[in-house]
């Protein structure tokens, strides 16, 4: 049964990686439902966020390929339970409905939005949330003459994970003790 997964990658070349990626998509005619690329806490590295909807199997196959290029420190997979997402929407709507609507403060009270920007013809607000927050507020902002609205990639992190640059450091002491090893004994191994 497809089910809605997460793969949270760690590279340092992210425009090598995104090309191999849609590749390696492509061929398995998986559609991608979000992807998300951005720095990380590690210094000159990048994580990539990517939705699928897909089979268990299948997207642990896919893990383990995304693991074998060479450009990837890491993949971690995870269902919707073991992560926090959210995304982030832009709506524009006329100015001048605002002034005169009813309700309407109430509405942005109720899922915490934001103004970003009252313009003569036009209001920005901003909302961060879940994806059926967000459906929700999309279809109460069509009584106000929702002009257009532009929604982010899902950005997720791991509730039980450490970070990966714990375990990045990690490894790197584990192949210096044995680079070091290998220096003191040459011919041991």
């Amino acid at each position: 049964m497809k089910e809605e997964y997460t793969l949270t990658v760690y590279t340092e070349d992210q425009i090598g990686l995104m090309n191999k990626i849609a590749i390696m998509f492509s061929r398995k005619k998986i559609s991608l439902k979000s992807l998300n690329i951005s720095s990380c806490e590690i210094a000159r590295m990048f994580r990539f966020t990517i939705v699928v909807n897909e089979t268990s199997e299948i997207v642990k196959n896919l893990t383990l390929q995304i693991e074998k290029i060479i450009d990837v420190f890491k993949c971690y997979c995870n269902s919707n339970e073991e992560i926090v997402i959210v995304q982030t929407v832009l709506y524009k709507v006329p100015t001048k409905v605002l002034m005169t609507a009813e309700n309407f403060d109430v509405l942005l009270k109720k899922y915490s939005a934001k103004f970003v920007s009252v313009e003569k013809k036009y209001t920005f607000i901003e909302f961060t949330g879940q994806e059926n927050e967000i459906d929700c507020l999309t279809l109460a902002f069509q009584k106000f003459e929702l002009v257009e609205f532009v929604k982010s990639a899902t950005i997720s992190l791991i509730k039980s994970s450490e970070g990966f640059e714990k375990e990045l450091k990690e490894l790197e002491e584990q192949a210096m003790q044995f680079h070091n090893s290998k220096l003191e004994y040459p011919n041991t191994l």
